[in-house]
């Protein structure tokens, strides 16, 4: 019981830990791999050309800091009810640049979505590696085209079973070629191609950063639009209508919009509605409200977000979702002069190495800053030193000519502590001696003391003076006698002084004198 207890801690454990790294992780990653010319701060400019019925839409935008402007735009007539031809269109272009200012900028041409064919189609998942190849093979089977004839994109759309679903977009070459010729004879070079229904659903989720919505676009007399979840289009919707009635009209829409939410509802999805009403009376909006009977956003009185430069009544949707679609990093809008084809983008790393390189810098900056210190500071004192070394020269002359005096003066102290001086000593004999002894020779060296002279009894002496602190072992040096003249004995007496050391003698060049005092 209890290792079980410990396995659900371990691996509550675990699950914890790799969702806390996995979150720091993304933003660490995306730090690491950031690169100068990262959309989110890259500035940029594009230009959509939206080929409609009967009218040309040009559309000029920017992006910088991730953020996205409408700097003008531009609507030309043409028959009703036809399409552009290109000669028209190309002049029409070439004017519209020149007026927004717009020359040297991408130019993405958003074609009606009734020039594409757009289909789901499933491939197994073991060519996903291959894919843009296995596509370009089985392109004919998917489409009334091949791949030569064709211009096309893809996006999967889920993996799931073993199995790729995808989103295939196909045009006849032929047709969009025309434009595109047309318009590089005028000298404007087309990036990008895009259909104006998928740039109306990049439109919409920008608008609400919401995923997943149904789009419809409402004439007069017809009606088109498309289920979007993820961004991408995965169930589309088009017709006209064979009635005038109003009654009529709102039953046919609400049957569409109902048939996408019931394909969204089998994902678990829940779509927003967005609609555009071109040419329609205004009951004409309020009972499709109440027969569809869910929320329902008008694209005309929702702020698009884009700050364009005059009123949003006069703004061309289609062409606006293409400017959109080129210049916002999360739209997922297909390229169909792509084939399906895409560089592989590579991680960036300029900044990782940018830092790892700041970082071994600062590490050896680290390791050899002290050195470079502490090699400063043992120069610098060097340099003091060499400075004062007249001063420490005659600092040591100092110090050697002290340690002499302190010498001598310790040898005189000794001196004074080991050896009596001479003038105590006699002080001492004139202390001792009796009044009638006098003294006609003395001779006092380190340590004895000679003497001679007269006293009245010589024998007298030789007690007094080994009763003196300064005399010891007092003896006659030779016989004593009466000198009758005098009337006194004459002596001869040596001692040794007290509280002197014998020192070896030291070998010198001659003997010092003896100190004598008579």
């Amino acid at each position: 019981m209890t290792g079980t207890i410990v396995i659900k801690k371990l691996t509550t454990l675990a699950s914890t830990s790799s969702t806390f790294l996995r979150r720091i992780g993304r933003p660490v990653w995306r730090v690491l791999t950031f690169s100068p010319s990262d959309n989110i701060i890259s500035p940029k400019k594009a230009l959509c050309v939206s080929i409609e019925k009967g009218a040309l839409s040009v559309v000029l935008g920017s992006r910088f800091l991730s953020k996205i402007k409408i700097k003008g735009s531009r609507r030309y007539s043409f028959e009703e009810d036809r399409y552009p031809q290109p000669e028209g269109l190309a002049s029409s272009v070439a004017l519209a640049i020149n007026d927004l200012g717009a020359a040297r900028t991408d130019v993405t041409l958003s074609i009606p979505k009734a020039w594409v064919i757009i289909k789901t189609a499933e491939f197994p998942s073991t060519v996903k590696e291959n894919l843009a190849n296995v596509l370009s093979y089985e392109l004919d089977r998917l489409t009334p085209f091949n791949s030569e004839d064709a211009l096309y994109d893809f996006r999967i759309l889920k993996e799931e079973a073993g199995k790729l679903i995808l989103l295939v977009m196909a045009a006849k070459a032929d047709l969009i070629k025309q434009y595109i010729d047309a318009l590089r004879e005028r000298g404007t070079d087309v990036s990008r191609i895009s259909v104006n229904l998928s740039g109306m659903g990049t439109l919409c989720r920008y608008i609400d950063r919401e995923t997943d919505s149904i789009f419809v676009e409402i004439n007069e007399n017809e009606y088109e639009g498309a289920l979007f979840l993820d961004g991408s289009i995965t169930g589309t919707l088009t017709g006209s209508f064979s009635t005038e009635s109003e009654k009529s009209k709102t039953d046919t829409i609400s049957g569409e919009i109902q048939s996408l939410l019931d394909a969204a509802k089998k994902q678990d999805r829940s779509p927003q509605i967005v609609l555009l009403l071109k040419d329609t009376n205004p009951s004409f909006k309020e009972m499709l409200k109440l027969q569809i009977n869910l929320p329902i956003k008008i694209l005309d009185e929702t702020d698009i977000k884009l700050r364009p430069p005059g009123p949003q009544k006069g703004v061309t949707y289609t062409a606006t979702g293409g400017v959109v679609e080129s210049l916002w990093p999360k739209a997922t809008g297909l390229d169909l002069l792509k084939k399906g084809r895409y560089e592989k983008q590579k991680t960036p790393f300029a900044l990782t190495a940018a830092l790892i390189l700041t970082i071994l810098v600062l590490g050896i900056l680290y390791m050899v800053a002290p050195l470079r210190i502490e090699k400063k500071r043992i120069e610098e004192i060097d340099r003091q030193i060499m400075l004062r070394k007249e001063d420490v020269k005659k600092v040591e002359a100092l110090k050697k000519d002290i340690e002499n005096l302190d010498n001598e003066v310790s040898s005189i102290n000794n001196f004074k502590g080991n050896k009596p001086m001479v003038l105590n000593v006699l002080r001492e004999l004139t202390t001792t001696l009796p009044p009638s002894t006098w003294l006609t020779r003395m001779k006092i060296t380190e340590t004895t003391a000679d003497m001679e002279g007269y006293a009245s009894s010589a024998t007298g002496l030789l007690p007094k003076l080994e009763a003196s602190k300064y005399f010891r072992k007092a003896e006659f040096a030779s016989p004593t006698f009466r000198d009758a003249r005098q009337n006194a004995d004459r002596f001869i007496i040596k001692m040794e002084i007290e509280g002197t050391k014998i020192e070896a003698p030291q070998k010198t060049g001659g003997e010092e004198p003896d100190d004598e005092e008579d």
